[in-house]
This record gives C-alpha cells, structure tokens and sequence, in this order.
C-alpha cells in the first residue's frame, strides 16, 4: 500500500516523520497528475504546491486553523489529503468534485473561490472572528505573486496591518506565473527581492536556531542592519512581519520556518518561491499550455487533434487582428487573461497597441475610458464573469460618459466544468439596466463577427456575448461586415406561436420550432431591443417565447415583456433561460438540457404552458 492510501485526513498526515513527509509529497504529486489525466482539470498550479500543501496541513490543525486558497485552481492536493482522494475520479462533472474549493463539499474547504484577489480578506474577517469569540485559531491565506497584484489584495493588505494582536498569515506562493505571464511593477518588484534571497534566507536560518532571548537581540540588531543591507519589503510596510523567500518544495525549509512563525501575533507574511507544473517535465516547459487542459496522457503530453469548428475566442482573436490592420486607432485590453480570451497573435502583430493590466479588472475598464476621451478605440477582452467585478466602473466611466469602448464578453452563459463560479449567466440583466449601453448576442460564429465590428463602429459603449468553446460551423466571411444597430431578423415563419431567440439559443429554438410549426426570430440585440419586430410577432401570433442562455429575472425576456406592457399589447408569454439559483459544474449540453435549454427541453415548455389553453398548438410528430 502506498503511503498516501493510509492519509484520508490531515491528522494522520501530522503523525509522519520528516522522511515519509517528503515519500507522501511524491506520491501525490504522481497522484494529481495521473488523476487530472483522466478528468481533466488545472494541472501545472497544482503540480506546484504539492509540498507546500503538504507541510500547511502538517504545521497548522486544519479545520479548525482556516485555510484559504486564493483562485483554488491550486487546490486539488488539498481535496486529496482531506479525505476526497477516492472521489477525484468525478472532478469537475455532473455531481462530482468542484475544481475549486466549495465550502458545502468539505469543513476543510474554509472559503469559497475561484475568482482572484479574495483570500487575505477572508482570512482577515475570519482572523478578526476568531478574536472577537476568543478562539485560539489561525487563518492562513495562500495567495499567488499573480493574484497578489489585485487591488482587493492590497485593500485586505492594507486593513489587516494595523491589526497587531490576530492571528493572520499570509502566504505569497511565488512561481512567477499566474493563468498568463506576470505583469506590471510588482512582478519585477518579486524578481528584485529574489535577487536577496541568499540574505533573506540566512538571517530567517540563523534565527530558527537561537535561542529567545539572543532572537530578541538580533531583532534588534537585524532592524538596524536592514537599514544598511537591505529595504525593508513593501509588505512590512504594510505592517505584516516578513519571512522569506524560502524553497516552497524544500519540506525541511517549509516546516520548520511554518512552526517557527505560527504562533507569532499580529499579521504575517511568508514569501515562498515555487515552480509551476514541478515534477511534470513537460509542464515544466510550458506551464501555460499545462495550466488548464483536458484528458491527456501523462507519457505523451497534449495531443492536440485537429478542430473542423473554430471557437468564438478564435473567432474574435483573428477579428481583433483584422480590425486592428484597417484602424490605427483600435488597442487592445485584458485583464491577465491574453490566452484564455485569445490575443496572444494580436501581442505578436501589434505589441504596441496591446495591454496587459494584470488581474484588475477595475483598472482595465477605466483604463479603456481613459484611451477613449483620446479618441483611441479601447476593445476590452474580458470574460462576462470577471465583468461584474468592474461594475462601478462600466457604469460611473464608461456609460455615464457615453464613451466609446467595446467589450467582447467571452464565455456568456454556461461555461460546463468550471461551474457556478465562472458562468456568466448575469451579464446581460446587468447591462441592460445601464443607459448608453448596446448590447448584442451571437447567434453563431459569422455573426459574432459581424457584431463586433457593429459594437467597435458604434459610437458609445458596445458588448458583444459570445460562448464558450466552437459554435455550430458557421464561416465568418472575411471582410469587417457590420449588421444594423437594434435589428433583429424573422428566421422562420410558422403559426400561433412565435419565438424569440438571443444569441446561441437560436438553433435549439428553429429545430424547437419545427416540430410545433412556429415562427422564429434571431433578436440579435438585448438593447437597443427591435420594439417594430417584437410588436409584428405580437400581432400576428397567439403567444409569444422569449429564449436565451442567462438568467430570466431582468433579462432579454423581460425586456421584451416590458415592451410589450409599454404598447398595450396583453398576450400570453412564456420566458425560457437559466433558473433562479447557481448552477453547478458538468458537461455545458448536460446542463442546458437540464435548464430546459435544449431543442426538446424549448418544445416540451411551449406544449406544457400552451397546449391546454390558448392557443391550442398543433404538433409536428
């Protein structure tokens, strides 16, 4: 029996001795990559914190010391060692593990992420808890050198110094890598303190090993010391005690400078250095192309086949090349995320014109407003999900301002493995309240062109959503063709019953429509909504059906509704879309189908709400 087999939680893992500590760290290395292997899943972050894992669980009494894994793409180490081992087979499926950590799965899974930057902040409410009932716990949040660089971290940083009495620490996993290369000062700022590590990490060596009262002594004397060696770190002036940078997959540096620190009052920071996709050659090589990916084989690598479809992402990259050729004005913005929104040939084309804020979503969206009171064409690549947490900003500098930015919102509705956390379900109820904004829905892949060359021509703020993954094979043409602002289109023309579809819900909705013999229109835009085809269908029908991938409260369907009600016009109508709660990870057909949201799901609703009363539909078998 292999050593991991026997650890089904984390206090059977503290009754290891420092040589079966580092035996259990292979072993689960070689576990989380053959399982990943065959579910899929992010690899290369968790590679990467196989000992530092290891030795959290070891040094601190988890669950009662509250573990936080910023993002928690990092994570699957963690389910392993607290009793998930045997179920890591359903990660990231229908019913099956979270990739991220989910308090309702497990008491160990403290905090639930998945979004960046939120760690220290819940560390530090829970820290400030833990003082106010009088418990003797910590609260440990590991945070990596790219999520660091959001502005929530430095708020949290920034509150939690002034705190001199809770027991907070705070665990910088440095492997100089986030989902994209790091950017921005601070990341150049980590390589600078890295070139002192020899002195970090002999004074932090000297220290372990002294007695108290000589410690307290050379404190004193390293306070004074550092004025001449050495700066002090930006994070002791933000009132934490500093430690590091240490080997994060050296186990007998980790613990014994973890036993050392845990019991120090007052915040703290540990500054540990690792190598994303450790242990993994080939992740080791490419971190990125590793860091979330499908099945694979451990011996031969990715292999990638062939796709007939082109993704949106693909999609919107080549455009964003195209339009960038024929307008000098055009740059373009991520937030940390030039791979996963596909701009990484834009970088290679035009270097110049390309941004990379780093993981601060905030900042991106005002930093395109300011761009565009120059008369530049900012198009923000951003994934609806990671939208909301620049609300303010969409609002307050860019719609308020009538400013002329385009958003390209990747992955709209269900997004299928990455579950709750990442769908972006809301995007479209969360725009459509906001003045000045267009908002258009792809239908397919040609028209998701079309319309991001309508929203980067428009003059104001536009947002095109577009799903994740391939669409149904549609060839965008290769001109910059644009469509007519707040026009939609009749796609079939049938009786009694006339559906409404936005964006992707449209092939559903026509073979829908085909069995129950009604009419079809491709909206094509939320807002400005087409009142004159919305009123003609009204008109002409028995019923009208609004479909669309996002939440029904405050969406497409209810704009029509309100047109509807503003003209006088009182028919039956039926809203389809994404139910009133989170939805969680699966296969994204799965959960449509589950959602009502596939062919057979559409025409069961539409006979289920009309077929016993008005209008009397007739069924196509």
């Amino acid at each position: 029996m292999k050593l991991l087999e026997t650890i089904n939680e984390p206090t059977e893992l503290r009754q290891l001795t420092p040589s079966q500590l580092t035996q259990l760290a292979d072993e689960l290395r070689e576990y989380v990559l053959h399982s990943v292997s065959k579910t899929g899943g992010h690899l290369s972050s968790n590679l990467g914190v196989v000992e530092l894992t290891v030795a959290l669980h070891y040094v601190f009494n988890t669950p009662e010391d509250r573990l936080v894994w910023d993002v928690g793409h990092q994570c699957y180490p963690h389910k392993i060692l607290t009793g998930r081992r045997e179920r890591m087979h359903t990660l990231r499926q229908f019913g099956g593990l979270s990739g991220f950590p989910k308090r309702e799965e497990s008491i160990y899974d403290a905090f639930g992420t998945a979004h960046s930057s939120t760690s220290i902040s819940a560390a530090l409410g829970m820290a400030l808890a833990a003082r106010s009932k009088g418990e003797d716990r910590r609260a440990i949040a590991v945070i990596g050198d790219g999520a660091i660089t959001g502005g929530m971290a430095f708020e949290a940083l920034n509150n939690a110094g002034v705190y001199d009495d809770i027991n907070l620490l705070v665990v910088l996993n440095d492997n100089d890598m986030s989902i994209s290369p790091p950017v921005g000062a601070l990341n150049r700022y980590f390589s600078r303190l890295m070139s002192g590590k020899f002195y970090a990490a002999t004074r932090n060596a000297a220290k372990a090993m002294l007695p108290k009262p000589m410690a307290d002594i050379a404190k004193r004397i390293e306070t004074q010391a550092k004025k001449v060696i050495a700066p002090a770190t930006v994070f002791e002036e933000f009132g934490f005690r500093y430690f590091g940078p240490i080997d994060g997959h050296d186990l007998n540096a980790l613990i014994p400078i973890m036993q050392n620190i845990r019991d120090i009052k007052g915040p703290v920071f540990l500054h540990v250095v690792t190598k994303k996709g450790q242990g993994y050659k080939l992740a080791e090589a490419d971190p990125i192309s590793y860091h979330g990916l499908g099945k694979f084989s451990p011996d031969k690598g990715i292999q990638l086949a062939p796709s007939p479809k082109m993704t949106y992402t693909e999609i919107f990259g080549n455009w964003l090349c195209d339009m960038a050729a024929s307008d000098s004005r055009l740059v373009g913005i991520t937030p940390a995320m030039r791979e996963g929104s596909g701009m990484v040939e834009f970088e290679q084309q035009y270097p110049e014109r390309y941004y990379d804020v780093g993981i601060a979503e905030q900042h991106a969206v005002t930093f395109a407003a300011g761009l565009a009171c120059e008369g530049m064409k900012p198009v923000v690549a951003i994934y609806s999900t990671f939208l909301q947490r620049a609300y303010d900003q969409l609002i307050h500098d860019v719609a308020l301002q009538n400013l002329d930015v385009t958003f390209a919102l990747d992955r709209s509705g269900l997004v299928g493995a990455d579950g709750a956390t990442h769908a972006g379900n809301y995007d479209i109820a969360f725009l459509r309240c906001i003045p000045n904004m267009v908002i258009m829905a792809a239908a397919d892949e040609k028209e998701c062109r079309q319309m991001l060359s309508t929203a980067f021509h428009y003059n104001g703020p536009a947002s095109v959503r577009y799903p994740r993954g391939a669409g149904i094979g549609a060839v965008p043409d290769k001109d910059l063709q644009t469509i007519p602002v707040g026009k939609g289109e009749i796609r079939r023309n049938g009786q009694q019953v006339a559906i409404l579809a936005f964006g992707t819900m449209l092939e559903p909705a026509l073979e829908a429509a085909d069995r129950l013999n009604a009419s079809v229109a491709n909206m094509r835009f939320v807002k400005p909504l087409d009142t004159a085809l919305v009123m003609q269908l009204a008109r002409s029908h028995e019923a009208i059906v609004t479909v669309e991938e996002g939440c029904i409260a405050g969406g497409a369907g209810e704009a029509v509704a309100e047109a509807l009600a503003e003209a006088g016009i009182v028919k039956p109508i039926l809203h389809l879309g994404l139910p009133d709660k989170f939805i969680d990870h699966g296969d994204a057909a799965q959960l449509l189908a589950l959602c009502g949201l596939d062919a057979n799901g559409i025409a069961a609703s539409i006979q289920q709400r009309f077929l016993n009363g008005e209008p009397k539909l007739v069924v196509n078998h």
